[in-house]
């Protein structure tokens, strides 16, 4: 069991499987982005080989990320190989869901038992001026093949940006009124190339449940307010889904975090909004053993940060999130 000095068991690894992706998010990154070569990023036998390792540290729970992780060669077969370790409970995907329509019924026979599909409005303009390439009508069909396929509960992220998608709020939670869905609203957070943009763009979780409860009515709390993965869940009036919001940024969860990222170039990131990281990738191509890796991770799970330093206005600047994972 992996354990930090705060008495935390950390155990939900969150993998990328690429920095690419198909789409450029205005919040995410610049149009023009340069990805890192292939042949830096792990593969496919060195993401199985450290997933083992990690499931023997206690890890159960993988969510594959990227960049956008359906774009990856051979998908279809790390998510059988991942889902066939011994000690692994559980493995679901973030995606922005372009590539589903395709690949959701593979990904299930394959294993994968879940998606959160990234989508912040239902507009077709405001979805390719957001996305800068993205057609709304693919995401929209990527999510109905991953219910057809049993990739539920279906949950949608939803981050809500200042002048551009304010509005679109109301339309995404009234999903929830005919669909068993969990549409989450994701506070904008700030590090790596666009901090200044949002930094200056951000809505808070309490600004959009205000105009959710001004639109819909009081809001029903779901679950007793505990919190579900990071998402604190409601219900509106008569509807059959939820509306969570994660307020990473106003009212952070970090004390109850057992989570640690593993970013597409083998590289151990305890915390999303922290720089501090540890090269796996570089120590099992030069042939480290197993006791050697182990001893890596153990060690840097032990200082696995309280916490962000957002409050103090510590914002981490070596990465976008393309390259961490989510």
């Amino acid at each position: 069991m992996a354990k930090d000095r705060f008495g935390r068991n950390i155990h939900y690894l969150r993998i990328s499987l690429t920095d690419h992706c198909n789409l450029r998010c205005l919040y995410c990154m610049p149009e023009d982005m340069t990805f890192r070569p292939n042949a830096e990023l792990m593969q496919d036998d060195e993401i199985l080989t450290l997933t083992r390792l990690f499931a023997t540290l206690g890890f159960d729970k993988i969510r594959l990320t990227g960049g956008e992780p359906t774009i990856r060669k051979n998908v279809v077969d790390i998510v059988r190989g991942i889902s066939e370790i011994e000690g692994i409970r559980s493995v679901s995907m973030t995606t922005n869901g372009l590539l589903l329509s395709k690949l959701a019924q593979p990904l299930a026979n394959a294993g994968l038992e879940r998606v959160n599909i990234s989508i912040d409005t239902l507009d077709a303009d405001k979805f390719k001026r957001l996305t800068r390439w993205g057609k709304v009508e693919e995401a929209i069909e990527g999510i109905k093949a991953a219910e057809k396929a049993g990739l539920t509960p279906i949950k949608l992220n939803a981050v809500v940006v200042t002048g551009y998608n304010e509005v679109d709020v109301i339309p995404l939670a009234g999903l929830t009124v005919e669909n068993p869905w969990q549409v989450r609203f994701i506070e904008m957070m700030p590090f790596g190339g666009a901090t200044e943009f949002q930094l200056t763009q951000m809505v808070t979780a309490d600004q959009i449940r205000e105009q959710v409860e001004d639109r819909f009515g009081t809001l029903e709390v779901v679950n007793g307010g505990k919190l579900d993965g990071e998402a604190r869940l409601f219900r509106l009036q008569n509807g059959i889904g939820d509306v969570g919001f994660i307020s990473s940024v106003t009212s952070p969860f970090c004390s109850s975090c057992t989570r640690a990222r593993l970013t597409a170039d083998g590289i151990l990131r305890l915390c999303l909004l922290r720089e501090k990281e540890i090269d796996l990738l570089t120590p099992l191509r030069a042939g480290a053993t197993v006791d050697e890796l182990r001893s890596l991770i153990l060690d840097a799970v032990w200082e696995k940060p309280w916490g962000h330093g957002l409050a103090d206005g510590k914002i981490a600047k070596n990465r976008i999130m393309s390259e961490i994972g989510g």
